[in-house]
């Protein structure tokens, strides 16, 4: 039997006039976008993430400008940018609605795509998302970033090495300022969304309680003994309660509905 691994396409197309590294597994399964991090690249999720939830889902993925393959550009980072990048690959790569599932930076982006163009998200899975900046906990400065981060940006980035202070400081210019979501926005979300984040994450667990409360069709999942590392610390997990939950995104049946019923 060949696999999805197997029948996978990876390396560059354009989008939006530049050139944009994706993964693409192909096939006529459902589409299954991943949204990496910040800080981050694409490949750090497909390694973890990919092989389980490539067994059900085509899963598809990119670099977004400046992060990982691809290289970056003069402009400020913009969630909003993000968004329009992801939207792109959608309309290109997929050409209709399609599961996204987003981490951290990558959460947030798509949390916009549902609101622009519903018409292009199946399901959303939010994974260390914030809609607002005032969800992040207090933290030291991030300095030069730890080491690994740095190497890990140095071995793929067409910037090279030298480039990670700029893309640092452009990272942390945006946290500091964006989202400016508020819970009003978040109402009307009509996608069935699924929340994760870990027990000790580095958004306030209030914001991400609101953050779920505010969406209309909102599942939880607070995940114990995790940081906002939790799909690295325990994918497994993660891919779990990801494919349970894209099995039926809709309203669940539950015996004593409190929330769900109120908002029936």
């Amino acid at each position: 039997m060949t696999t999805a691994a197997a029948k996978q396409t990876r390396g560059y197309t354009d989008i939006g006039g530049h050139q944009t590294w994706f993964a693409d597994a192909g096939g006529t399964r459902d589409p299954l976008l991943i949204l990496h991090g910040g800080l981050s690249d694409s490949e750090l999720l497909l390694d973890r993430l990919g092989p389980s939830l490539g067994e059900r889902f085509r899963v598809l993925a990119f670099d977004r400008r400046g992060h990982g393959r691809t290289a970056d550009t003069d402009a400020a980072f913009h969630y909003d940018d993000m968004a329009a990048e992801a939207i792109a690959v959608i309309d290109k790569l997929v050409g209709g609605p399609a599961n996204l599932v987003g981490w951290s930076d990558g959460g947030n982006a798509a949390l916009l795509v549902a609101l622009r163009r519903p018409d292009l998200v199946r399901a959303l899975v939010l994974i260390g998302a914030n809609y607002h900046f005032n969800g992040n906990m207090p933290t030291e400065p991030g300095g030069s970033g730890p080491q690994a981060l740095r190497d890990r940006y140095a071995a793929r980035s067409p910037d090279g090495g030298e480039h990670f202070a700029t893309f640092l400081a452009k990272s942390q210019a945006m946290w500091t300022s964006e989202p400016t979501l508020t819970t009003n926005d978040l109402r009307k979300v009509s996608t069935p969304t699924l929340v994760v984040a870990g027990d000790d994450d580095l958004l306030t667990l209030a914001h991400t309680t609101s953050l779920y409360e505010s969406l209309p069709l909102g599942q939880l999942a607070v995940i114990p003994g995790a940081s906002h590392a939790v799909v690295l610390e325990k994918p497994d997990l993660v891919t779990r309660f990801i494919s349970d939950f894209l099995s039926a995104p809709g309203t669940p049946k539950t015996l004593l509905p409190i929330r769900r019923k109120a908002n029936a």
